[in-house]
Parts: C-alpha cells; sequence; structure tokens
C-alpha cells in the first residue's frame, strides 16, 4: 500500500541516475558484455554438446553453468538497458516479483552448482580409479537436478517474503533491478521476522555451498601436495584453477552484497558490486573456462578449423 492508501501496482528503477552522455555510454557498455555473455556461454554449450572429448561430468555441469549465466544476464541486463536507452523506468509489480524470483532462483543455482563442481574435482582427484563409477550420468543429472531444487525452494520463500510486505514509504527503488536491500527500504511494516528467514536462508544457500568446496578443496590440496612431480602437481591443479578463480569471483561478491554488516545502507556502493556480480562476471565465466582448459581450448580450435574448411568449400 501507498501512503495513500492506494494499492502499488508499479515500482520505479532510479538505476544509476547519471548524466544523459554517461548513462548512454553504459548502455553501450552492458549492451557489449551482454553481446560476449550470450556469445560466450551459448558457444561454450553448443561445444561441450557438439565435441566428443568434452563429455564427462566436468563438462556437463559446466555446460549448466553457462546456461546459468545465460538464463542469470537475461533476468538483469535487458531490464537496465531499456531503463538506460529509453529512460522508461517503471515495472510493474508483477514484473518486478519475477524478476526478483528469476534471479534468486539463478544465483542459488549457481551457488549449489559450483559446490557440485568442486565434489566433482574432489572425486576425480582423490579418488581417480572409482571416478567414472562414482559420477555415473545419473549421478551427474542427480547433482545438477538436486541444485535446481534447492534454489527453487529458497527462491519461492524469498519472493514470498519480499513480496508480502506492505509498501508504503514509495514505489521509488533506488537500484537497476528490483533486488532485496532497496525493496526492504520501501516497506511501511515490519519486517523484521521476514529478514530473518530471507537472510537466513541466504547464509544457509551461501555457507553450505562454501563449505562443500572448502571441504573439497582441503582434500584436494592434500592429495596434490603428496604428487612427487612438479609437473604432476602443476597439471592437477590445473583441472580446478579455472573453477577456484570462478568460485572466488563469485562468492566473494555475494558475501560482500548479503552477508556484510549494515546490510543495504551504502545503496551506491552495492550498486557497483552488483555490476560485476549480475553482468561482468556471466560474461568473465567461459573466458576464464576457455582460456585456462586445454581441452576446451583445442576444441574450440577444432571448431573454428572445420568453420574455415566448410567457408572454403
Amino acid at each position: 500500500m501507498m501512503e495513500n492508501g492506494t494499492v502499488v501496482t508499479e515500482f520505479v528503477l532510479l538505476g544509476f541516475q547519471l548524466p544523459a552522455e554517461l548513462q548512454m555510454g553504459l548502455f553501450f557498455v552492458f549492451l557489449v558484455i551482454y553481446f560476449i555473455t550470450m556469445v560466450g556461454n551459448l558457444g561454450m554449450i553448443v561445444l561441450i554438446q557438439r565435441d566428443p572429448r568434452l563429455q564427462t561430468p566436468m563438462y556437463f555441469f559446466l555446460r549448466h553453468l553457462s546456461f546459468l549465466d545465460v538464463c542469470y544476464s537475461s533476468v538483469i541486463v535487458p531490464q537496465s538497458l531499456e531503463t538506460l536507452g529509453t529512460n522508461k523506468m517503471a515495472i510493474t509489480y508483477e514484473r518486478c516479483a519475477t524478476q526478483f524470483f528469476f534471479f534468486t532462483l539463478c544465483a542459488s543455482t549457481e551457488c549449489f552448482l559450483l559446490a557440485v563442481m568442486a565434489y566433482d574435482r574432489y572425486v576425480a582427484v582423490c579418488n581417480p580409479l572409482l571416478y567414472v563409477t562414482a559420477m555415473t550420468p545419473q549421478t551427474c543429472l542427480g547433482l545438477v537436478a538436486g541444485a535446481y531444487a534447492g534454489a527453487m525452494v529458497n527462491a519461492v520463500i524469498r519472493t514470498g517474503c519480499t513480496f508480502s510486505i506492505s509498501f508504503c514509504k514509495c514505489n521509488h527503488v533506488d537500484f537497476f533491478f528490483c533486488d532485496l536491500p532497496p525493496l526492504l527500504k520501501l516497506a511501511c511494516s515490519d519486517t523484521k521476522s521476514r529478514e530473518r528467514v530471507i537472510y537466513l536462508l541466504a547464509f544457509l544457500v551461501i555457507t553450505t555451498s562454501i563449505s562443500v568446496i572448502l571441504i573439497s578443496y582441503f582434500f584436494i590440496i592434500q592429495a596434490i601436495l603428496k604428487i612427487r612431480t612438479a609437473g604432476g602437481k602443476a597439471k592437477t591443479f590445473s583441472t580446478c584453477a579455472s573453477h577456484m578463480i570462478a568460485v572466488a569471483l563469485f562468492f566473494g561478491t555475494l558475501i560482500f552484497i548479503y552477508l556484510k554488516g549494515n546490510m543495504g545502507k551504502s545503496l551506491g556502493e552495492d550498486k557497483i558490486v552488483s555490476v560485476f556480480y549480475t553482468v561482468v562476471i556471466p560474461m568473465l565465466n567461459p573466458v576464464i573456462y576457455s582460456l585456462r582448459n586445454k581441452e576446451v581450448k583445442e576444441a574450440l580450435k577444432k571448431a573454428l578449423n572445420g568453420m574455415t574448411v566448410s567457408q572454403v568449400d
């Protein structure tokens, strides 16, 4: 409800509140990043699907990570482009709730999926002889389904708690998409109980995922240290390096936003960090995995050579 008793039917996304020329410049930056994100992640999905050498559990999970990054970016960036390019800042209540739901779903699934990928690396490094029997297609599918199911539960509860709040202070959201901290600032009723549930869920999702990742890498590092040759250590470590970089980037920014103290009281700072993990990181993931992964580089080179030959013919 608004202060005058009318029902909130739309929100106004204030975005970055920049001068017109800077706003248009940011529009083109976002557009280029979004294009690279789509090409990189969709290209990774096609590459993994087509190359027989990439039909392994690790690349099965990487394909789902690329799919998530496509969805993740598409939930946020088109809305931002519309706001930056047309100054159309109004977003309906229903569209705001939908964006919030799918943003939460994608972010939560990515947390769980990165944990699953860490477990996959643990089995590959610490139990290589059992890897094929432990990470069967059914097991991989079950792990991914579990990641999506857990994220769905979190997204439903989080969205329900957030949009059952009465909004009455105003309908101006001081952010570039419908996120939790700026929405809570518009509440006219006591939100303490809902906030506890929301932040407890965020805490559980992040800490559970990080715990699996840390435990997995604890045993991975132990296994690497037991390898006698420097070349063997480097080769084994290289299979985990891309994942470690992706984990550090994603969880570092998530922790800053959702588990820091004084939550939501520095939205200008939060906007910058949110741009990084909602816009930039989905673009970086395929670059990280392609530049640091020999098999992906060879598959990409083979695909590009095949395209060149077909064009010559």
